[in-house]
């Protein structure tokens, strides 16, 4: 047997997973992986834009169309390591709150 740690060994295996094709089909669970966060920032995270999303549904409600201060609020919160365009984008492709994340995506700042 090796002598890799079991720390080595799992990063080892997770290296290879990640490389698996079917992986590409949940771009955002990609992301969190690659970018090391801990099950607590992926819950913050989650609780994060599920806020965003019921104030999105609210504020639609309300006939408010404007969602920059939705987008400035996701940025500000967002975890160091990700970057807000690459992870809106991995949310919409993995399916998570698709109306928000286009809003979000159709914003100049983001389209550009």
């Amino acid at each position: 047997m090796g002598s890799e740690s079991g720390s080595d060994l799992a990063k080892f295996h997770l290296h290879l997973l990640l490389k698996m094709k079917e992986i590409d089909q949940y771009p955002f669970t990609k992301l969190v992986i690659e970018k090391d966060l801990s099950q607590t920032e992926y819950t913050q995270l989650m609780e994060l834009i599920d806020y965003l999303h019921k104030q999105y549904l609210l504020q639609t409600e309300e006939g408010f169309l404007d969602v920059t201060p939705l987008l400035v609020q996701f940025v500000g919160m967002l975890h160091y390591k990700l970057e807000p365009k690459a992870t809106i984008i991995a949310l919409k492709k993995e399916g998570f709150y698709p109306s928000l994340m286009n809003k979000f995506l159709q914003l100049p700042i983001i389209k550009g």
